[in-house]
């Protein structure tokens, strides 16, 4: 299934202990954290600032639609990141491209800080903008991959639920940092937040990436990639190997993702808007439940991944598949009453729903690939599905809610679709992962 890069087995040679699972597994939530900060600070600045700043325009909704397609642009590039980063972890490591992943989010994400706006330099800030936010998504769509695959190959038998997901609590971690960080400086007066105000998280960015990188550099290599080094099984052009031979998995793994995805990005990106634009709250409010239900969420992540090592990763992530189709349209009855704890409750819920799936795609994902191309098959499949998934999510509830004329129900229809999807995928990916490898891989 796989050859060496010389065409022969090397003798196996010793391979050093990969260190406590629990400083491995932390070490990559901290820098999963930073990242995810990084990342989804554009996503609030797409709802709030970049609209008037670097897309103005006379009608309010299409500056919006630009932002959130600025926004999408990261998402798009980020299955090129997975590629050459996970082909990368799989040829030189996973702790290298921890590395260079973290440096590569942490400039762009500071020079978004410092961008002049359209009123300064015309048309070269969004274009300059977009730029960094490709930049961004190369470096994301390097992280993930890395990253949870550390944790989960790191992890004692039996324990990969609950060690996969440690690093997926950074997600929640990175929205209440920047969430929190624009709730605060939206008390600042109007012209204030405007012209400066938006700039302080960005540039905060090149602290945290700081931290990051000590501890980052502390950890040793995954042990099942040094096995694969000590016994020589190491591929010459992993990506290549995985997309030749592994398709159909690699499908069904970027299935697996649409649900959550998609409802991740409606619920805390969309619902900023749609709150604010279509009934009228005060968008304090939508970003205060934001960060309750992203505090909920950090609860439960690991609460989940332990519970899966009981109930089974596989049927717990079907169980939550069904019931995301099922919150859809609730979800957007219970919004529609304006109060603010009404709305907090249902984004928890439905967020909540979510990361059961969240929590359990990295034991879930890593079982269907062989060491030699994990992170090359796992970083397409996750960052195939957060371009179509994640990235237009926005921009289609967006677009779907202007197309009929204010409607609520299509979005909700669509947040249904999705979770078809992931339950149908779930359902297939162990035969597929069979059938392309003869029998099913453990990580």
């Amino acid at each position: 299934m796989t050859h060496t890069q010389a065409g022969t087995t090397a003798p196996p040679s010793p391979v050093r202990a990969g260190g406590s699972p629990r400083k491995v597994a932390f070490a990559s939530f901290i820098g999963t954290s930073i990242e995810w900060y990084d990342f989804f600070l554009y996503g609030t600045a797409s709802a709030l600032v970049f609209g008037a700043l670097f897309f103005p325009s006379e009608e309010p909704i299409i500056g919006t639609l630009l932002a959130f397609g600025s926004f999408g642009v990261g998402f798009a590039a980020r299955p090129l990141g997975g590629a050459i980063f996970g082909n990368l972890a799989d040829k030189i490591g996973r702790k290298k491209v921890l590395v260079a992943t973290l440096l590569i989010m942490g400039f762009a994400t500071a020079a978004i800080g410092l961008l002049p706006t359209y009123a300064q330099i015309g048309v070269w800030a969004p274009v300059l903008l977009v730029t960094l936010r490709l930049i961004q998504g190369l470096g994301v769509g390097g992280e993930w991959g890395a990253a949870v695959l550390m944790s989960v190959e790191h992890a004692p038998s039996g324990r990969k639920g609950f060690f996969g997901s440690i690093p997926q609590m950074g997600v929640p971690v990175g929205t209440i940092l920047s969430t929190g960080a624009f709730s605060l400086l939206a008390l600042l007066p109007e012209d204030d937040f405007l012209s400066w105000g938006w700039r302080i998280p960005f540039l905060a960015s090149f602290l945290l990436v700081i931290v990051g990188l000590v501890i980052r550099i502390s950890i040793e290599e995954s042990p099942a990639f040094q096995q694969v080094m000590a016994s020589g099984r190491v591929e010459k052009m992993p990506i290549a190997t995985a997309l030749r031979g592994h398709w159909r998995t690699i499908l069904a793994a970027a299935g697996t993702r649409f649900s959550e995805n998609s409802t991740f990005y409606v619920v805390t990106v969309f619902s900023i808007t749609y709150g604010v634009e279509a009934l009228g709250l005060d968008r304090a409010l939508i970003l205060n439940a934001v960060l309750i239900c992203a505090a909920v969420e950090f609860v439960l992540i690991p609460l989940f991944g332990r519970w899966s090592e009981n109930t089974g990763h596989r049927r717990l992530f079907l169980w939550a598949a069904a019931a995301s189709v099922l919150i859809a349209f609730p979800y957007f009855l219970l919004f529609n009453t304006g109060s603010f704890a009404i709305i907090a409750a249902a984004m928890t819920v439905t967020i909540g729903i979510a990361c059961v799936m969240f929590a359990l795609e990295p034991a879930i994902m890593g079982s269907l690939f062989p060491t030699e191309i994990r992170t090359s098959a796992v970083s397409i499949g996750y960052q195939v599905a957060a371009v179509f998934a994640g990235g237009l999510s926005p921009f289609i509830a967006t677009g779907l809610y202007a197309l009929f004329d204010g409607a609520w129900w299509p979005i909700a229809g669509y947040i249904a679709l999705m979770g078809i999807i992931s339950f149908v995928s779930v359902w297939l990916a162990p035969a597929a992962a069979r059938r392309e490898s003869g029998q099913e891989a453990h990580v």
